[in-house]
């Protein structure tokens, strides 16, 4: 199981993780609660309805990763979000995305604060064995949190590492780096993140 999930029963899946693994997964899933940014709890004496009901940002997020998180829902410069918009004059579109992000991506941050907490939270509550590594059991639901993460944390990488589709083949520069290249830790994770996912997406798959 070292490296790979299995299914357990009701839905969950498993894998064993050693001391170095569950450090860099918290680690990454804490970095990504801190880009993400705090939730929006009320304020003392504010409403808590008033602060539910609150609109979110119009604009897209300036820092790279953020934007490639939460992309325009009708398009953009990059033609990183949904086509339901083509054919549409450029204004437009802006105007769409605009009026769509600020209605959603409030709920779109709390619900990928909540996956990046539940992976820290299911590591946490981890029982480390004699070297120190330990097996993590996930629910179902805790299996979904976990891959929304872990594509959360994939999509940010890749974003920093300017990395194309290209790059990712078994021929791609990725898998070229010279051990001195000041990138390659940063790459060896993403690419071990992305095993990951993948090992939990066969897991469940019927």
């Amino acid at each position: 199981m070292a490296g790979h999930f299995e299914a357990t029963p009701g839905g969950g899946a498993a894998v064993a993780l050693d001391e170095v693994e569950i450090s860099i997964l918290r680690s990454l899933a804490v970095q990504l609660l801190e880009l993400i940014g705090p939730g929006d709890e009320p304020a003392d004496g504010e409403d808590p309805l008033a602060a539910l009901f609150a609109e979110g940002p119009s604009k897209p997020p300036t820092d790279p990763a953020l934007a490639r998180l939460f992309p325009d829902a009708y398009g953009g410069p990059e033609g990183t979000g949904e086509t339901a918009g083509a054919g549409k004059p450029e204004e437009e579109l802006r105007e769409l995305s605009a009026e769509f992000r600020r209605f959603t991506e409030m709920d779109l941050r709390s619900g990928k604060r909540d996956d990046a907490l539940a992976v820290v939270r299911t590591l946490d509550a981890l029982s480390p064995v004699a070297d120190g590594g330990a097996v993590l059991t996930l629910t179902g639901d805790e299996c979904r949190s976990w891959l929304r993460s872990l594509n959360d944390l994939r999509l940010t990488i890749g974003t920093r590492l300017e990395v194309s589709d290209e790059d990712q083949g078994e021929e791609g520069s990725l898998y070229r780096l010279p051990d001195s290249d000041p990138r390659k830790p940063m790459v060896m994770a993403y690419l071990w993140l992305g095993a990951l996912q993948e090992s939990l997406v066969e897991t469940l798959m019927p």
